[in-house]
């Protein structure tokens, strides 16, 4: 089972990107490696976003006001698809709030210093939103239990899914999600704030 073919409507909207990225959750049988994919995704994502906005204001807690509407309207798409009868659990609301908040604090920190809020701000946001994410995770129902509950396509063979090695090269999906979070994370945050000046 494989939602990059059942769950299309990842690609129908591109301005919804950020949030549509959090479909990870049925790549059951690559769940660890997606983990990492959704991480660096969202956290890029959420970094451009919000460093954007926030410099564009220069007011400290811009960052969290975005990830704050951008939750809300998550959890308008949520409520959508659990009024359609699927559980609560179909879609799970990444965690974006207390990262934005770190991007926050780092540019409130430094008295509106653009530079440490793309280097310090942005590294602290990919290194910190795996593992709030996984956190959430930990307190959703499994995500197997949840998706075979649901018809799916069948696949032809060259679309099914390869069983990977998982905890062949890495055991944490924290871990490594954390650290290219960290390093991919800062040069996206200072696109972000290139934005600015264009």
């Amino acid at each position: 089972y494989n939602a990059l073919f059942v769950h299309s409507r990842v690609a129908v909207n591109s301005t919804l990107l950020t949030i549509n990225a959090g479909d990870y959750i049925f790549y059951t049988d690559w769940m660890w490696t997606s983990f990492v994919v959704f991480s660096v995704s969202q956290s890029t994502m959420l970094a451009v976003g919000a460093i954007y906005y926030m410099l564009f204001t220069g007011v400290p807690g811009t960052a969290t006001y975005y990830a704050t509407i951008m939750t809300i309207y998550t959890w308008v798409a949520k409520g959508a698809w659990f009024a359609l009868g699927y559980p609560y659990d179909f879609i799970v609301v990444p965690v974006w709030i207390p990262s934005a908040m770190l991007l926050d604090l780092t540019y409130w920190a430094t008295r509106r210093n653009k530079h440490a809020a793309i280097l310090i701000g942005g590294s602290l946001v990919g290194l910190s939103f795996p593992l709030f994410n996984m956190v959430n995770l930990l307190l959703v129902r499994d995500p197997l239990e949840t998706a075979f509950k649901y018809p799916r396509p069948t696949l032809p063979a060259y679309m099914t899914p390869i069983e990977p090695q998982v905890g062949k090269f890495y055991n944490s999906p924290v871990a490594l999600g954390s650290g290219a979070g960290a390093v991919l994370t800062v040069p996206i945050a200072a696109l972000g704030a290139k934005l600015n000046t264009w």
